[in-house]
């Protein structure tokens, strides 16, 4: 009985630090919530871009040779306006903007909008090969498409963003999907010739050669823009940022165009 005694003696007489010590243990001090960078909240800045751009015009000659074959059997059974007479247009030009946007910020989640502006200068020149082809459609014998010219400027294009982030220390790396509005000239032109085989029922090629052509300034265009980038907060309120984008517009005048980008900014939260 004596040790027990001992025991419960030991015990009653605990120290306050150990027992402090065996509260640790049993998890009852609290941990102060994870805090992150924040981002939440309006932000504006400027940037700088490099613009690529590949523009097809395979297609643009279509309603040209169309128009110049209209109501003519050959139109209708061989269908010159299908061919292709222009190719491709490349250009690259720098560009520089703003932009301004919005955070809501979940803890580590950054879910927001933002609104874009790039000035740029990409102009583009169609390659051209004239086909002449031997076609047996009542009496035509040869139809030509030669002359053909396809040019497109773009100046501009404003867009609107959702972005969704994930903060890692000062890093918000992002994607966003947006709506671009885009603004430009453009015009393309082509000659067609139908040559008849003989001087009599010659209704098929009266009034050839015909050259038509078809532009426009200030044009608009609209398309979707998809990419990501990265945003670093060197402080509380200022931060740089990188970003990729890729943008294809809707056709115009049976004209692709697409660009791709890569931009280098700063950016001060408000």
């Amino acid at each position: 009985m004596r040790w027990v005694f001992c025991t419960l003696m030991v015990l009653g007489l605990t120290s306050p630090a150990f027992a402090g010590d065996l509260d640790v243990l049993r998890g009852s001090e609290t941990v102060g919530p994870a805090t992150f960078t924040r981002w939440s909240g309006f932000y504006a800045g400027g940037d700088f871009s490099y613009n690529n751009t590949t523009v097809d015009f395979s297609g643009a000659t279509a309603p040209l040779v169309g128009f110049s074959l209209r109501n003519t059997m050959v139109q209708q059974q061989a269908t010159p306006s299908q061919w292709q007479v222009l190719g491709r247009g490349t250009d690259s030009a720098f560009g520089f903007g703003g932009f301004l946007g919005y955070n809501t910020q979940w803890q580590d989640l950054i879910l927001g909008v933002e609104a874009d502006y790039t000035r740029t200068s990409l102009g583009t020149t169609a390659s051209s090969s004239p086909i002449s082809r031997l076609v047996s459609v009542g009496n035509v014998a040869t139809v030509t498409i030669s002359n053909a010219s396809g040019h497109l400027d773009l100046t501009d294009y404003a867009e609107i963003r959702s972005r969704a982030g994930y903060i890692v220390g000062n890093l918000l790396p992002y994607g966003f999907v947006g709506f671009v509005v885009g603004r430009g000239d453009y015009s393309v032109s082509a000659q067609t010739d139908a040559t008849c085989t003989s001087s009599t029922s010659t209704s098929e090629c009266v009034g050839f050669p015909i050259t038509s052509s078809a532009g426009q300034g200030n044009a608009l265009l609209w398309g979707l823009s998809a990419g990501g980038g990265l945003d670093w907060a060197l402080t509380q309120n200022v931060f740089l940022r990188g970003e990729f984008e890729v943008i294809q517009f809707a056709s115009i005048a049976n004209i692709n165009v697409p660009i791709v980008n890569a931009r280098v900014g700063a950016g001060f939260k408000f």
